[in-house]
């Protein structure tokens, strides 16, 4: 039986683990990452991402209980409308998704965490006749991306508005985010966050309008931002996949570590 695979995939998620959660940093401005004994979080303002990013491996029911009500309580106090508790499939106790879930969280559609070496990856960059890529380097480039990620996932882009333009305008340098263009029209995009402090660029986005869906826009999306995070000494590439992305992201070479599904509590207004 051949071992290396799995080895493979307890290094990266190993690394992941140390890097992304236990040591998070702020994913950008206005942002703060707090420590408590059981749990590392994230928060910002009310249009932010705020939640658990990390909790301890040790963790036994009690803990975890008054973990989960700590959050609950911070939650409140701050006036949030919703915050999140990122868990994934390895976390402990067992059962920590069944307690948040009758502590009032309620879960979402699962996602696959994937992981890829940046150096393994394809950087040729193949676009179908008559699409472009562009890097968001203006508000009205937000607009466009905005324009395209609503088309193409049927959801409101107001936090997505609120968060690239605070990233372009106080931290640029540790952002990507991409156009494809088709004429005047905004096709696709995607964004590229890179975690500084860490060896890990995290992509995120991607979503395709359903008319240029299957041309291999989201593959060139995948290698454009790899190229990137190559010329910036990053080491490994990091998607939070649904079931429609993972495949082609296996297909690129990326390691499936596992599912993360967020938790949401919202306060009773």
């Amino acid at each position: 039986m051949n071992d290396q695979p799995a080895a493979h995939a307890a290094t990266l998620l190993a690394a992941f683990d140390r890097e992304m959660r236990e040591q998070a940093r702020p994913e950008g401005p206005g942002l703060r990452v707090e420590r408590t004994a059981d749990v590392v979080r994230q928060v910002g303002t009310d249009r932010d991402w705020n939640g658990v990013v990390w909790s301890s491996p040790d963790l036994d029911a009690a803990r975890a209980d008054a973990a989960i009500a700590a959050q609950v309580a911070h939650c409140t106090a701050l006036g949030y409308g919703e915050f999140e508790w990122k868990l994934y499939a390895h976390d402990r106790p067992a059962d920590l998704g069944a307690r948040l879930l009758a502590a009032g969280f309620v879960p979402e559609e699962p996602e696959t965490l994937l992981v890829a070496p940046v150096a393994d990856q394809p950087l040729a960059v193949r676009l179908p006749e008559g699409v472009r890529l562009r890097t968001v380097r203006d508000e009205a480039d937000v607009e466009l991306m905005v324009r395209a990620h609503e088309q193409a996932f049927g959801s409101d882009g107001s936090r997505l508005r609120h968060q690239v333009l605070a990233r372009l305008g106080e931290d640029p340098d540790h952002f990507v985010g991409v156009l494809a263009m088709a004429g005047d029209e905004p096709v696709s995009s995607a964004r590229m966050e890179l975690y500084r402090g860490t060896g890990f660029a995290g992509l995120w986005g991607g979503g395709t309008v359903e008319a240029w869906r299957g041309r291999g826009i989201y593959r060139a999306l995948i290698a454009f931002r790899a190229g990137i995070a190559a010329e910036r000494g990053y080491r490994y590439l990091q998607v939070d996949a649904t079931e429609y992305s993972r495949p082609i992201l296996q297909r690129l070479g990326f390691t499936a570590l596992g599912t993360t599904t967020p938790y949401i509590y919202r306060p009773a207004s």
